[in-house]
């Protein structure tokens, strides 16, 4: 293994030149820094990582995260995912504050990140209402050298460093073009949501009606917000049912497919056509009855995995993201593939 000593002999400089390079600590006039570099490269030098553990744990790097995951099935494999990282970066002495919420308490969520400051976090994985006092919340870390990175949903015009997730304007129209598959026009449809809070519920929406909007025979009956809540869900689908008779297709954009699949059950609906997103336990149960025809699938324990693995990455390794959004799939999930 080449080691500092060695790329310091070799060009001639000192090993706190060298470590000071490698590192980014301290100046290095340009041409020693580019000498060094261009030598570690051509030995192919890579970091002890008994070093980088033992520097890291000097530093104590804390993350915090603060999910929307309270009473979603969805955030059970990213976080399981996330967990599983944090076991593995532990022998680095990174920290994991882990906070949670139910619904969308605008206030509750500046709280938590007000806290988490408190707390001395390095680094800030969250889901985001899309409103402009967490976007001030954000940029507040940011200016305080937080590393900040949405999960799951985005948020306008922040200083956010990265973005991990799915494509929400692309899930919207997948699911249009497949609800036009799979169901005879004409449409009469119905769409439900978490909150029109949600920069990526939002965007699914209008990828949603953008896409309809070229169909003759689509006829939108309204959304409704459900705040992620399967009871809420069955309250809402069963009073659109009851205002719409003629409603036969629904689209679920978030959480609350379970409940709104047992408003369509207990009307005894066989006739709707119903496309969700996410493939947990309870979708697939519905899929086997035959009430929800097909899921888009969005990869929840990658989603987990990339936003542990750049916050890691930026805190120990010393590099910033490659990409402005970390992008998931959308991926068809019907009753044959969702197992």
């Amino acid at each position: 293994m080449v080691t500092i000593k060695q790329i310091a002999e070799l060009c001639g400089v000192s090993r706190g030149t060298v470590d000071r390079v490698l590192n980014g600590r301290g100046k290095v006039k340009p041409e020693k820094a580019k000498l060094v570099l261009d030598m570690a490269a051509k030995l192919h030098y890579h970091p002890n990582p008994a070093g980088k553990a033992l520097a890291a744990r000097k530093k104590h790097p804390t993350v915090g995260v603060l999910l929307l995951s309270e009473g979603v099935h969805f955030f059970d494999d990213v976080l399981s995912a996330m967990h599983h990282m944090a076991d593995k970066y532990d022998s680095y002495g990174l920290k994991v504050i882990w906070r949670s919420m139910r619904g969308f308490d605008l206030d509750k969520q500046c709280a938590i990140i007000d806290e988490l400051r408190e707390q001395g976090i390095n680094a800030l994985i969250i889901d985001p209402l899309n409103h402009p006092r967490i976007i001030q919340k954000i940029d507040e870390c940011v200016a305080d050298k937080i590393f900040v990175v949405t999960l799951n949903n985005d948020i306008e015009a922040s200083h956010r460093q990265c973005y991990v997730g799915p494509n929400y304007p692309n899930g919207g129209k997948t699911a249009a073009a497949l609800l036009c598959m799979i169901h005879p026009q004409p449409l009469h449809t119905g769409v439900l949501l978490g909150s029109l809070q949600m920069l990526g519920h939002r965007q699914r929406l209008d990828g949603f009606l953008e896409t309809m909007q070229e169909h003759p025979d689509f006829h939108f009956c309204g959304v409704e917000e459900c705040e992620d809540d399967d009871m809420i869900a069955y309250e809402k689908v069963r009073q659109l049912l009851l205002d719409h008779p003629e409603l036969n297709s629904i689209f679920i954009i978030s959480a609350g497919a379970y409940g709104a699949a047992r408003a369509v059950l207990a009307a005894g609906r066989k006739d709707i056509t119903m496309i969700v997103f996410d493939t947990i336990p309870t979708t697939i149960e519905m899929m086997k009855k035959g009430v929800i025809q097909a899921a888009l699938y969005q990869h929840p324990r990658q989603q987990g995995q990339r936003a542990m693995q750049v916050v890691f990455d930026y805190l120990v390794n010393g590099i910033a993201p490659e990409h402005d959004k970390y992008i998931m799939r959308n991926e068809i999930r019907i009753l044959q593939n969702v197992e």
